[in-house]
């Protein structure tokens, strides 16, 4: 368990706070490149690591992210005129750039030079595959972008597709929930029963063993885990995902080396958390998905399919109005008590809408003393470590880790295999854990 100041350095991610400073020393991912359609459009709010901005494409198409509230006077940037490369506030007329530079003033004498002394809070942004990245840091110069797979493969070659969904509690008790294997076993299949699935199946071995023997590794990108239960005699199966700073994942939802894919658990303020899913289309065979589908599992498809309502809602123009969830905590997010009788151990329908409940069900910020943890949470144990030791070797000795400056330590994928027995789970899945590597 944590003690409540370890809690609150893991939590705390606004202004000030040493996670989120050290956040901000990364790039993050802030929204995606079509929320601003079309140059001189309506100006967009983004709340980001619990500050307010506003977020315009302008006529040349660069794109500014600067403070909402205008240096002058402190009316809303939101309501500004998007015109002639610039946003300019509606209350007396100044005009900023995406760099934060007034370039005009025109409620002040043209002989004036005051403009040349008011500089707005911009951060510099950049498009890369559909989503715009953002450097909040105090770089003049902001360091490289994270050497992300699923957001830098070819479109022609790869088509790639980024999902966005916002979730009601801290970003670190949804992150959690990704590192977590155990949990799919009773949350997502608990009603699934072995008789159904095919032996020899990744469904099969998984299910046979409900109590997997952990491992986890320090790695140069963050924590990596391997999940072990036994597969026929003289082999054993293996599930491995990664943690990587300061808010990824990458979970074992494919084949090992077949899998491309990676989430972010970007955090809007210390109660709610942006979840970004990057994912490259591949067929079910390299995805792994197993040719069996139980006649249980074919009704939990067919009714979280026949249920509407529970998919995004159309965006507003509030500070959480983007990516919203038709199911959530006010709808105990479309829970059906007769389906968790029948084929559903939950009775919601979808596997993310699963885990929305249960993360947000612990309340917006997790009081982790209270916690009991076993030896399946290993993983979890040694991330909060991590992540806290980063925070503090950052406020206290400007340590920072290794990828900020170094972006091909995340240059990975993860996923599931079967290893003969014997061989050492590091060493025998060091090539299929290689990003950019055709297979």
């Amino acid at each position: 368990m944590l003690s409540p100041q370890d809690n609150e350095t893991l939590c705390r991610v606004g202004p000030g706070a040493p996670m989120g400073s050290l956040m901000r020393e990364f790039w993050i991912p802030a929204f995606l490149a079509e929320e601003l359609p079309e140059p001189d459009g309506a100006p967009l709010r983004i709340r980001l690591l619990g500050e307010d901005l506003i977020a315009f494409r302008t006529t040349s198409g660069g794109i500014g992210l600067m403070q909402n509230a205008c240096p002058h006077r402190g009316a809303s940037m939101f309501f500004g005129r998007n015109e002639e490369d610039g946003l300019r506030c509606v209350y007396h007329g100044w005009k900023f750039d995406i760099e934060g530079t007034c370039v005009d003033m025109p409620n002040e004498p043209a002989e004036s030079n005051f403009k040349h002394k008011i500089r707005a809070v911009a951060y510099p942004c950049v498009e890369r595959n559909g989503a715009v990245w953002a450097y909040m840091g105090p770089r003049s110069t902001p360091p490289p972008l994270p050497d992300l797979e699923p957001n830098m493969l070819p479109e022609a070659e790869y088509p790639g597709m980024i999902t966005l969904a916002l979730r009601e509690c801290n970003y670190m008790q949804a992150l959690e929930g990704d590192i977590d294997t155990v949990h799919s076993n009773f949350l997502h299949d608990g009603a699934v029963k072995l008789e159904w699935l095919q032996p020899g199946t990744h469904d099969y071995y998984r299910r046979a063993h409900l109590a997997p023997k952990f491992v986890v590794t320090d790695t140069d990108f963050g924590t990596l885990y391997g999940a072990q239960v036994p597969a026929e005699a003289d082999s054993s199966y293996w599930r491995l995902a990664c943690f990587l700073f300061p808010f990824w994942t990458m979970i074992p939802s494919g084949v090992l080396g077949a899998q491309i894919m990676a989430r972010a658990w970007v955090p809007i303020d210390d109660e709610n958390t942006m979840a970004w899913t990057f994912n490259v289309r591949l067929s079910s065979k390299a995805r792994g998905d197993s040719a069996f589908r139980s006649p249980m599992r074919q009704a939990q498809v067919d009714r979280a399919a026949a249920r509407t309502g529970h998919g995004p809602l159309p965006p507003t123009s509030g500070w959480l109005g983007r990516w919203r969830l038709g199911a959530d905590a006010s709808n105990d997010y479309m829970i059906d008590r007769d389906a968790q009788k029948t084929d559903s151990y939950t009775g919601i329908p979808t596997i993310f809408l699963q885990d929305q409940a249960v993360t947000a069900s612990m309340g917006r910020v997790y009081t982790r003393h209270q916690e009991h943890l076993g030896t399946t949470d290993w993983m979890i144990i040694r991330t909060r470590r991590r992540l806290i030791q980063a925070a503090q070797g950052f406020r206290d000795h400007g340590q920072l880790p290794l990828g900020v400056d170094h972006p091909e330590v995340y240059r990975t994928r993860t996923g599931w295999t079967v290893l003969p027995n014997g061989v050492d789970w590091l060493a025998g899945t060091a090539d299929m854990r290689r990003a950019w590597v055709p297979r």
